[in-house]
């Protein structure tokens, strides 16, 4: 059953406020993360937890969202600063590819380091979001994704919060919908990667922020695969404390697979960590905002 949105002044209604869903925190208890021997990636071993009411925004930020980040504050984001950004290799344009190359991410060569790669041109030169406008915005480090959420008067999830509101009620699925792979329901890899991928969700690389229709009765869109998404919390790394701490991502990507075979399984509590500053053409994020809940009627 579909999760109502309810403001502060204690009205209900069935359509969204300021694009985000209500999650009220009285159903706000659940186990997380996973106790199965496969899930590298999840958080074991289980635990419950609870979470206080709050929104979450029913799609991720877009290119449309992000552009008017930027033309109101003029901000830069991380991936500008540096002048280059990671680029999956089959869209990089033949000029960039050679010098890219020399710069490959050890153990992903997939990955190149791509001049000029940032959120308005997020596989370098000669790409653009002209007509990419209700794709996610990629090229995003965490550090971005706070600037964002602080001009726009939200904030970060918390992991917790994202988790629960990406299973929709069910306890123990593997998927947003129930405990078995769906088609149509989310983008991930399918083919052999990194080199055929045929396409069966009908996109190679990211889809639109509303791709596929919810995910979940809660009536979020695509928290699994499409992008990794920002969370607010650090991710716990066993690396020397002298290393750039690292946060946490959640919910896989379009190059992430259903099995599991090449890089992550696409699961509701697949999660991996990267440094602050880090951005990818398949890293995004979602907005929350702390919320409280209804005042009770008296009858």
């Amino acid at each position: 059953m579909a999760v109502a949105a309810v403001g502060n002044d204690g009205s209900t209604n069935d359509a969204n406020i300021d694009g985000m869903i209500y999650m009220p925190g009285e159903i706000g208890t659940f186990r997380l993360g996973t106790k199965k021997a496969d899930s590298t990636h999840g958080i074991t071993p289980q635990r419950k937890v609870t979470v206080d009411p709050f929104y979450l925004d029913r799609y991720a930020v877009s290119n449309a969202d992000f552009r008017a980040f930027v033309r109101d504050t003029k901000y830069v984001t991380d991936s500008e600063k540096y002048g280059w950004s990671f680029v999956f290799k089959t869209f990089v344009d033949t000029a960039s590819q050679d010098l890219a190359e020399t710069q490959a991410m050890p153990g992903a060569d997939w990955w190149l380091a791509v001049p000029r790669a940032y959120w308005r041109k997020p596989f370098g030169k000669g790409s653009g979001i002209k007509d990419r406008l209700q794709f996610p915005v990629v090229q995003v480090s965490w550090n971005d994704a706070q600037q964002y959420c602080d001009w726009a008067g939200k904030r970060l999830p918390t992991e917790a919060e994202w988790e629960y509101a990406v299973r929709g009620g069910l306890q123990d699925s593997a998927y947003p919908w129930g405990s078995r792979y769906e088609k149509n329901r989310m983008n991930a890899w399918q083919g052999k990667f990194p080199d055929t991928n045929v396409l069966g969700d009908g996109y190679h690389g990211a889809a639109p922020v509303d791709a596929y229709g919810p995910q979940n009765d809660y009536g979020f869109y695509n928290m699994l695969g499409n992008v990794w998404e920002w969370v607010a919390d650090r991710f716990e790394d066993p690396s020397p404390p002298s290393q750039e701490p690292k946060f946490v991502l959640r919910g896989g990507s379009y190059v992430d697979t259903v099995d599991g075979k090449t890089n992550h399984k696409v699961r509701v509590t697949t999660r991996m960590g990267n440094t602050a500053d880090s951005a990818s053409d398949n890293i995004g994020f979602r907005c929350a905002r702390s919320a409280t809940p209804p005042a009770k009627q008296e009858l």
